[in-house]
């Protein structure tokens, strides 16, 4: 992909940013109850980063996933979650779990952010956020995304500081700004072992936690 490609994906995802944070959240209740410990994972069809369909179900064909939903790409929790993944991979692939992650990203800019990250599991692409509302992650209210921050509606003036002091950096404002993220570790054959629903950005599971659900889906 060019420079030029690049910039144009990354103009539509600054767009959907903006459009999303003016207009504030509007999916932060479930109307029906989610996917919980025990029930099977829904099994659908994403492309990969290299823009190839994958199935959910043939990562867990053999042995357990331990499957992240993540935030958008700019958001600051997406980066200190990544580097308190980074020590604890070895002891969660030790365990026996394949990492897969899903992304708000199209595959071409999923791809880049990847590469550039070092990100070295498989990376699926979710720009609709089907699997998102599949597994039940709502979206954060503004108390839990920008927190002490007095959001109001149509708020351009914040919204172009923001963007304007972040583009062309790691938190370059992209997609979806109230999407919560989450993580699950399902056992091989699909059964969900963990279901972790993120309350706010920085609302990570403990590694001990996910290498219990591991442990369980083994046995």
């Amino acid at each position: 992909m060019t420079d030029a490609e690049h910039a144009a994906l990354q103009q539509v995802a600054e767009e959907t940013w903006t459009r999303e944070f003016l207009a504030g959240p509007t999916r932060t209740r479930l109307t029906e109850l989610p996917p919980q410990d025990g029930d099977r994972a829904p099994d659908l069809t994403l492309p990969d980063s290299a823009g190839r369909d994958r199935r959910l179900s043939e990562f867990w064909a053999d042995g357990p996933v331990h499957l992240v939903f993540t935030r958008h790409f700019g958001c600051g929790c997406l980066a200190d979650r990544w580097e308190q993944l980074r020590p604890a991979r070895a002891r969660i692939a030790e365990a026996g779990a394949t990492l897969v992650a899903v992304c708000q990203a199209d595959p071409p800019r999923a791809a880049v952010v990847a590469a550039r990250r070092g990100y070295d599991f498989r990376l699926l692409c979710d720009p609709e956020l089907v699997a998102y509302q599949a597994y039940g992650l709502p979206e954060g209210v503004p108390a839990t995304i920008t927190q002490d921050f007095p959001w109001r509606p149509d708020d351009t003036e914040t919204s172009e500081e923001w963007t304007a002091s972040r583009r062309g950096t790691e938190r370059t404002l992209v997609d979806h700004p109230w999407q919560l993220p989450g993580k699950f570790v399902i056992a091989a054959g699909g059964r969900i072992m963990l279901a972790h629903r993120a309350q706010y950005c920085e609302d990570f599971p403990l590694t001990e936690v996910l290498l219990g659900a591991i442990a369980a889906a083994r046995a």
